[in-house]
């Protein structure tokens, strides 16, 4: 599992940071804001653990933001800001968790694996020799990994998990995206044809006037 941390107390991002890799997680750490919000933008974590008061972007403004253009990764606030207020308003923007410094390494797992149970990241989907993490975003077939990313992983799992049957546009909006993000069909077309770039085999039959069917047989 990937996890982002951004903290800009340059001791306990190490500290924290060695802990989560001894325990088996992949991290990237940021110190600044900005940074990290590019980094989330540009990649893909499976967790955010984020400090509130570091440079030039806060961590309730980067919640705040991803919560707005619809990314759901779980997010840990990791912070010194104690006051109830602070923990209600980390709370209403979206946070599964807000963790007040100083606390135990082991505590921060603990809520971590929570978190992971809650959220179902560890699911996987198997076809065609391939394992499919909706929640992690990836393929695993063999030593190989394949990201893709939330909304792509999303349009996959909704035709996997309805291998054989004819798939519209419309019932791919219906149910993949929020009322209020509806996309056109031209974007769901590249997002199909987005997803038949990661394979080595054609998996999406274009059904003329119909839809998409996915086959993994």
């Amino acid at each position: 599992m990937k996890i982002l941390l951004l903290e800009d107390d340059v001791i306990l991002q190490e500290i924290i940071e060695e802990f989560l890799v001894e325990t088996g997680y992949t991290v990237e750490s940021f110190f600044d804001g900005e940074k990290a919000l590019d980094a989330i933008g540009n990649g893909h974590y499976d967790m955010l653990l984020l400090d509130v008061n570091v440079p030039s972007i806060d961590g309730f403004e980067i919640l705040a933001y991803l919560r707005d253009i619809g990314n759901t990764t779980p997010a840990i606030y990791i912070t010194s800001l104690s006051g109830i207020d602070d923990l209600k308003k980390g709370f209403d923007l979206g946070a599964d968790d807000y963790l007040k410094k100083p606390f135990d390494l082991e505590e921060l797992n603990a809520r971590i694996e929570h978190i992971v149970k809650v959220h179902c990241l560890q699911e996987e989907i198997e076809f065609d020799g391939m394992k499919f993490i909706p929640k992690a975003h990836q393929i695993i077939f063999g030593d190989k990994v394949i990201d893709m990313r939330q909304k792509e992983a999303q349009v996959l799992e909704y035709f996997v998990r309805n291998a054989g049957k004819i798939i519209s546009c419309d019932e791919i909006i219906e149910n993949v995206w929020e009322d209020d993000h509806i996309p056109t069909h031209a974007t769901i077309r590249t997002y199909i044809k987005n997803l038949r770039k990661m394979f080595s085999k054609d998996y999406f039959d274009n059904i003329k006037g119909e839809g998409y069917r996915f086959n993994i047989l």
